[in-house]
């Protein structure tokens, strides 16, 4: 069961990542897709969170504005594909090593699923890959900057993925929707995009 899971899981990310690499090099078709994510995450909070209503759809708002100003003013395509990248990898290896080896649990109100050497696992591939994929195409960044920029994404996911468990435990529900096999819903597939889109606004504007 648990590896039929992972192989859901592992489809519809190869679905996800498919997707963008149609559509990566268009700022515009990224943002009308972005925006679609948006819309099928408004009308979960609609349809299934009644408790903290107000609080969550300011939540979305705000990321969704922050979405809204990256792509117009200061969206930059490798820092936004470093960004992606490094939350569709640590999302896939934290979940992948958190069903291999995971064995204790923390944050076990919030989320009782996560567990340390799920998040280890995901940190250090990131980590490894990225840095890697840096030296072997020379990056325009400096390489302290790029691997800060990167771990504060990875902690940044990881605060948006509690806050949509808190959201969820205070409403009663396992998942935001049904509508992403293996994923759950839109909120629980892009919690990590809703919270760390806010971040790289914020950094970009510095």
């Amino acid at each position: 069961m648990v590896y039929k899971n992972l192989l859901t899981r592992l489809s519809l990310s190869i679905f996800f990542i498919a997707v963008y690499f149609l559509s990566y090099n268009n700022k515009y078709l990224l943002f009308s897709l972005g925006t679609l994510i948006y819309c099928f995450v408004l009308f979960e909070i609609f349809k299934s969170f009644k408790n903290f209503f107000l609080i969550i759809l300011f939540y979305l708002l705000l990321s969704y504005l922050c979405f809204a100003l990256y792509f117009f003013i200061f969206f930059d395509f490798t820092i936004f594909n470093i960004y992606v990248f490094t939350i569709i990898l640590f999302d896939s290896f934290s979940y992948i090593s958190g069903k291999l080896f995971g064995k204790n649990n923390i944050f076990k109100y919030l989320s009782p699923k996560k567990t340390l050497e799920g998040y280890l696992g995901g940190i250090i591939f990131v980590n490894i890959f990225l840095i890697g994929f840096f030296l072997i195409f020379h990056i325009e960044m400096n390489l302290k900057t790029f691997i800060i920029l990167l771990n504060l994404i990875i902690c940044i996911s990881i605060t948006g993925d509690l806050i949509e468990s808190y959201f969820k435990r205070k409403n009663n529900i396992k998942d935001s929707s049904k509508y992403l096999l293996g994923h759950g819903g839109f909120f629980d597939r892009f919690d990590s995009f809703i919270s760390s889109i806010i971040f790289l606004t914020l950094f970009s504007s510095l």
